[in-house]
């Protein structure tokens, strides 16, 4: 096998090399991790040169353009373009080069805003997705599609994993365009250099279900190697460990052991309040999967992050 991850230089990409490199990788299996330096994958021309130099036999696909709630509001259609395009190269040209298996990543985002909790897999195109970010969630949605129609013409082996809020080391710790999580963990970092209160964005009661990065990774590895059918799976933690922003942040504070006040400004939006996912597909396949606990997870990233400021922070 030889397996091409593209945006192979993010947080899962980094997140999957280090799996593979610390003993989950297999004999048979070759890793190629690529990023926009390699090849600008909104070109048609340049992502074919790229799957025509590396021949793939399988294809992890997370290149994307994201960002954070605020960046989103502002770009709708920028999200939507870029990422049509991306999608639309990286899969035809992984049909062309006759790749077996594609993985692609979705977005829990994707799914209707107004809808009955918890969504599953079935539920992705039953309305719109949140205003907030609408460009990015419609063009994710649209790998869905494609991969039904590459199956019922060609039948290909195109999938897609649908992971929750994801965090870790290597994350976008961009205050204005990044996650949550990895905004505040910034954000307690400059709080407590400066001895000032921590500001969170909005009221603190959206929830969330984060995955740790290295949960995530070892998940995409038994999603390439067993999982087969095209319909996407949600690869989450369960419904009862969805946690508060305010709880998030309580959880961030700890770690950084900032011992500051914590203040909410309600003048920012929520965004969606919450969009709780079942991961009862995945328990069905993998009933003993063991997910690193929230609080060791905050304190290893926010570990890393100190240890790497001066790159972390850009």
């Amino acid at each position: 096998k030889r397996i091409l991850v593209t945006g192979g230089t993010g947080l899962v990409g980094r997140a999957i090399e280090k799996v593979v490199a610390d003993g989950e990788g297999q004999p048979d299996e070759e890793w190629i991790f690529v990023s926009s330096r390699d090849a600008d994958l909104t070109s048609s021309s340049e992502t074919k040169a790229l799957f025509e130099r590396h021949k793939p036999t399988h294809v992890i696909h997370l290149a994307a353009m994201v960002g954070g709630l605020f960046k989103n509001l502002r770009s709708n259609l920028d999200f939507w373009r870029t990422n049509i395009h991306i999608n639309d190269n990286v899969l035809h040209s992984a049909h062309e080069v006759g790749v077996q298996k594609v993985v692609s990543c979705l977005s829990t985002c994707i799914f209707p805003d107004k809808t009955t909790y918890p969504i599953d897999e079935t539920m992705i195109h039953n309305g719109p997705p949140h205003s907030s970010n609408f460009g990015y969630s419609y063009a994710k949605r649209m790998i869905d599609v494609q991969n039904r129609g590459y199956s019922e013409q060609h039948g290909r082996r195109f999938t897609a994993v649908i992971p929750t809020n994801v965090f870790g080391p290597h994350d976008n710790f961009n205050i204005e365009d990044g996650h949550v999580l990895p905004g505040l963990i910034h954000k307690v970092y400059l709080a407590k250099q400066s001895g000032s209160a921590l500001t969170v964005w909005g009221t603190g009661k959206p929830r969330r279900q984060f995955i740790y990065s290295l949960d995530l990774a070892r998940l995409f590895l038994w999603v390439l190697r067993e999982y087969d059918e095209v319909e996407p799976i949600i690869l989450s933690v369960g419904e009862e460990d969805e946690v508060s922003i305010r709880e998030a942040a309580e959880a961030i504070a700890e770690a950084m052991e900032f011992r500051g006040e914590l203040v909410f400004d309600t003048t920012k939006s929520d965004g969606q309040f919450k969009k709780t996912a079942s991961n009862a597909k995945l328990r069905q396949y993998l009933p003993g999967f063991q997910f690193t606990p929230f609080r060791k997870a905050v304190k290893e990233t926010c570990a890393w992050f100190n240890a790497n400021y001066a790159n972390a922070r850009k």
